[in-house]
């Protein structure tokens, strides 16, 4: 043995030599990659190439080297003969190099070119995440110069195409003096100017009603920053104060803000109502109080009455795909207290990630909270999203203890925000299975099989053929197995315990319940004898089974089920053979919560929301052509965001009319004006079904925001609008029949919302809270008689150009008037120190 030692030694000290060779070289490998052309070879297809740089001065040979990287394409054929292409689960992509034709010399360059599957439009189609891992070793080399290339022609060509859309767009909104607006954003039920001021100072005293001690508190500690000490709290002045006082005939929620020059006044019957008056308060404080400590405040004398139009006013952060740190998550809060959205849905796991730590399973966030290089999933997830190979790195990985989702629960109950958890089950949860999986071996081995088959989330005899819409084949957990229900039983127990802890009960667990692919458990044997004891038909009605045996769960530990759509649809035969879904009957007394995404107009299904409604079932109007923030803002390919159910920018989330939205509905999930007469056979809300959306709610999926920036990039200033619609009366456009007269209310309705951004709002939201990255929306542009003209979809932006194709500045030309279409022009919109994209012109 020792003999084979020695022999062995010297030949593994070769070999370990070779690898970090190996990987020293691939450093200086740089990659570009170019899309060539969409629709083709053929429409749903297209062309694009890897170019691989070698800019070392020696030869580099890829052969043994395979490069990993996250890709939303399906690459069809490698067309250049020199490579081929592997698909791994979800979006992960391997990409290996044939003998002999893979040596690069130095300075030299392969190129490598295929056709994929569907299109490429935006920088988010891109591919991601690359990096090099050699053969026979676990050594990862990231590749650290990688360029995208989409086009100039596309690129500009796209660009023009959303500058002039926007440019028309951008004509709806009128600038409006400081004097004509409303300053407090949602738009309350009532609101008058009396033409003083009342100065905040730190000499101003704070009274409060003890029912408002903890706002009362919370206010305070936010004035400090802002005047550098506490407002001194007593009991009776006759001047100089801001009173919270307890009004008990007011409504929930319902708040009087009165502003003289000498005291502010601020009644509710509720600690709620008093917090949502405090942000009214702050808001109408000069936007750039939060810049810098204050000597004194201007407030200007007003009367407002104010009351939400409904009561679930929610915003949906999925950090599963792509992970938000705990102090990310609390700046996120105080941005929804203060436009008053009083619900945060928390989606804690997917396939990609599961992010809260459950005592009794620490796999859950050793495994499923974890990604980096691996193929067979023993430790933890595959990389996704472009998250590398990296294992312990945000945003592919993180998770919050304990302590920090009970911070966060009282973070949110100071602010009036429930929290409403999100487990997905029984699909998009391949995160779990993995880590029980985990859990399962590690058990066996132990010699524990009772233990390990107690939270395993799969029958290991299992042979159905599936694949997920996001492209996996095992992240359906069984519904057969009693396990699954222990492991539901014993994650929400524990949540349960963890929102005890925080003073805040759980009392609704959403538990997903969306997109099982067809094909899952068909061919399980647990299934099989599910159905055979239960007496169960066919495998749609195991769905059924599932949904029953899953609220039940959840009503014995006296909580609401909540869930994505499919909860409440029931999958039935019409006269001509199709199937079609309808309202299930079987589930409409359960008190479940149901939101409804799926709306895509022109889809087949723009009406679910209403039937469900109609039917019986308590609603979320969830509608992904308004309220999906993760869609791209418009088509220019430098915007990221996803586009397969349209396009989503600001005036999109505004115009959404909840009780009839194919009123105010534009555009197709293309972009394209809708057809005439698209809605003439779907079904409308009645009396009953309007009862029954009990609010509306904005999403943020995550797959293509992988920094906080990012987030707030692509969730902003869309939620403003979001909050509008959730809080605000009804408007007149909404109820209007004579197009005309809709119109123009419409008109003067965008005007004052656009002029409150540009103006008052987003300048506060580049200082409050440590500021945010908010989106500042590039020019809209039109060329009229040889000239472009330029506006701003905000009034209050300004726009700067340049004639010699330098980047604008700050310092350069203001645009005031059209421009002759010559040379290269580059426009680009600012708002203080904020700037948008630039638009580039080649005339």
């Amino acid at each position: 043995m020792k003999r084979l030692f020695l022999l062995l030694f010297p030949a593994t000290l070769l070999a370990l030599f070779a690898h970090a060779q190996q990987a020293a070289m691939l450093k200086n490998i740089g990659i570009t990659w170019q899309l060539q052309q969409n629709d083709n070879p053929q429409k749903g297809q297209f062309t694009a190439t890897f170019v691989f740089k070698n800019n070392s001065n020696t030869a580099i040979n890829l052969v043994g080297s395979e490069l990993y990287l996250s890709y939303p394409r399906e690459i069809l054929n490698v067309t250049s003969g020199n490579a081929t292409a592997k698909m791994h689960a979800g979006e992960f992509r391997q990409i290996s190099f044939t003998a002999g034709q893979a040596n690069i010399a130095a300075g030299q360059s392969l190129v490598i070119n295929y056709v994929a599957k569907g299109r490429s439009m935006n920088i988010t189609d891109a591919p991601s995440g690359l990096y090099w891992v050699t053969k026979g070793s676990n050594q990862s080399v990231a590749v650290s110069d990688f360029k995208v290339e989409l086009g100039q022609q596309h690129e500009q060509s796209l660009a023009l195409q959303a500058a002039n859309a926007s440019y028309a767009k951008n004509l709806n909104a009128s600038a409006l003096p400081a004097n004509k607006l409303v300053k407090i954003l949602p738009k309350p039920l009532s609101y008058a100017e009396t033409g003083g001021a009342f100065l905040l100072t730190a000499d101003t005293k704070l009274l409060a009603d003890q029912a408002f001690t903890s706002e009362a508190s919370l206010f305070n500690a936010e004035l400090a920053t802002l005047l550098g000490k506490k407002l001194t709290s007593v009991g009776q002045v006759q001047r100089n104060f801001i009173q919270l006082k307890l009004v008990p005939s007011l409504p929930n929620e319902h708040y009087h803000l009165s502003v003289a020059k000498n005291r502010v006044l601020l009644s509710a019957s509720s600690a709620a109502g008093i917090f949502y008056g405090l942000q009214s308060l702050k808001q109408l404080m000069p936007p750039l109080t939060w810049a810098k400590q204050q000597a004194k405040i201007a407030i200007p004398t007003v009367e407002v009455k104010d009351a939400p139009r409904f009561g679930y006013r929610s915003f949906m952060l999925d950090v599963a795909r792509n992970f938000q740190d705990k102090k990310q998550i609390l700046k996120l809060l105080d941005l929804l207290a203060l436009y008053k959205i009083n619900t945060f849905h928390f989606h804690l796991n997917d396939d990609e990630g599961w992010r809260i730590a459950i005592n009794g399973l620490p796999e859950l966030t050793e495994v499923g909270g974890n990604r980096g290089h691996t193929l067979d999933e023993a430790q933890h997830l595959k990389p996704a999203y472009g998250s590398g190979a990296e294992t312990n790195r945000a945003p592919g990985s993180g998770y919050y203890t304990r302590e920090d989702f009970i911070e966060i629960l009282k973070y949110a109950k100071q602010r009036h925000i429930a929290v409403i958890p999100e487990l997905e089950t029984p699909g998009h949860a391949r995160a779990a299975i993995k880590a029980m999986d985990n859990r399962y071996h590690k058990l066996m081995q132990q010699g524990k099989p009772e233990d390990a088959r107690q939270y395993l989330l799969r029958d290991t005899l299992d042979q159905s053929v599936y694949r997920s819409v996001q492209g996996f084949n095992d992240n359906v957990m069984n519904i057969a197995l009693p396990s699954t229900y222990n492991f539901i039983g014993k994650v929400v127990d524990e949540m349960a315990e963890m929102y005890r802890l925080a003073g805040m009960p759980l009392k609704i667990v959403h538990l997903g319940g969306d997109e099982v692919p067809k094909g899952a458990w068909e061919k399980s044997p647990a299934i099989a004898l599910l159905m055979k004891q239960e007496n169960i038909a066919n495998y749609d009605d195991l769905w059924y089974y599932y949904i029953g045996k899953a609220g039940k769960l959840l009503k014995s530990k006296n909580l609401r089920m909540a869930g994505w759509e499919e909860i409440a649809m029931r999958k039935v035969r019409t006269a001509d053979g199709k199937f079609t879904y309808i309202a299930n009957p079987d589930f409409v007394n359960e008190d479940f919560q149901v939101y409804v995404w799926n709306n895509v107009w022109g889809g087949g299904n723009d009406d679910l929301s209403y039937r469900l409604a109609n039917a019986g079932y308590k609603v979320v109007l969830s509608a992904v052509t308004n309220y999906y923030f993760d869609l791209a803002y418009n088509q220019n390919a430098s915007e990221p965001g996803l586009y397969w159910g349209g396009y989503v920018d600001t005036d999109k989330a505004f115009y959404f009319s909840p009780y009839d939205y194919y009123k105010t509905a534009t555009e197709d999930d293309k972009g394209n004006p809708l057809k005439a007469n698209v809605f003439a056979d779907k079904v409308r809300l009645n009396e009953i079904g309007k009862a029954n959306i009990i609010g509306i709610q904005s999403q943020l999926w995550t797959e293509k925001v992988t920094s906080a920036k990012a987030m707030e990039y692509i969730l902003l200033p869309k939620l403003l609008a979001y909050a509008e619609r959730a809080w605000a009366a009804e408007p007149l456009w909404s109820t209007e029949n004579d197009k005309a007269k809709a119109w123009a209310h419409y008109r003067d309705d965008w005007s004052q919302f656009a002029n409150v951004l540009g103006q008052r709002e987003l300048l506060r939201l580049s200082y409050y809270a440590g500021g945010f990255a908010y989106r500042v929306p590039p020019p809209g542009l039109l060329l009229k008689e040889g000239k472009w003209n330029a506006n701003v979809q905000f009034p209050g932006l300004s726009i700067k150009y340049t004639t010699d194709g330098a980047e604008p500045t700050l310092q350069s030309k203001s645009y005031t008037e059209p421009l002759k279409a010559t040379g290269v022009l580059k426009f680009k919109t600012y708002l203080g120190g904020r700037e948008s994209k630039t638009i580039t012109i080649e005339n």
